[in-house]
């Protein structure tokens, strides 16, 4: 009965010892395991900062150049502005007076007529502002058509508010010397000393 007893407990501690370790074993590659799992978890939310920090970082620096490009223009666009505004007090108002007034005009229709009645052959038509007409049309068809020596066709339109279109009477092409060329010449001219004088 002793050695069967004795043989029932040694029995019983093997299978106890082997569990144990069986256990430790199965607890250590668990916890390895776990570690492992932590590790893996403990990378990848590193890396999930890292694309996270650096997405924010490039869209800190897009919405810095985007504000920088936006200041740019708005401050380009009010220059522009100041620009035109102050260039079109300037000369709009003087260009449309002088091109208004039938005399001033004369004297720039006899001075373009006779150079284009030099290097033209044909007949000269010109295209007048219509509120001038009283005025410009016995001299188109009178004096100047006297000093050309050719003929010269005036028509009037309410299009044309200030000064002239010049060309051949066979319309092939003509020349526009009206208040809006002139603004266009002037200011084009004034622009550049307008901005340095401005903005330096």
């Amino acid at each position: 009965m002793d050695k069967l007893q004795e043989l029932t407990q040694k029995l019983y501690n093997e299978g106890l010892s082997k569990g144990k370790e069986e256990g430790a074993a199965i607890l250590a590659q668990a916890k390895e395991e776990a570690d492992s799992i932590v590790k893996k978890a403990q990378e990848e939310a590193a890396h999930i900062m890292e694309n996270a920090r650096k997405e924010a970082e490039d869209y800190r620096i897009k919405m810095e150049g985007d504000v920088k490009m936006a200041s740019t223009q708005a401050l380009q666009a009010t220059r522009a502005g100041i620009e035109n505004l102050i260039v079109t007090k300037a000369v709009d108002a003087p260009v449309k007076s002088a091109l208004s007034e039938a005399a001033f005009v004369k004297e720039i229709i006899s001075a373009v007529a006779s150079r284009f009645s030099a290097q033209e052959s044909t007949d000269i038509a010109l295209l007048l502002p219509e509120k001038l007409q009283k005025e410009l049309e016995p001299f188109v068809q009178g004096e100047l058509a006297k000093t050309l020596g050719k003929g010269v066709e005036a028509s009037f339109s309410k299009k044309v508010e200030g000064g002239f279109k010049i060309g051949p009477k066979d319309g092939s092409y003509f020349i526009s010397l009206t208040d809006e060329s002139f603004q266009q010449l002037i200011g084009d001219y004034l622009r550049p000393a307008t901005k340095k004088i401005l903005f330096g």
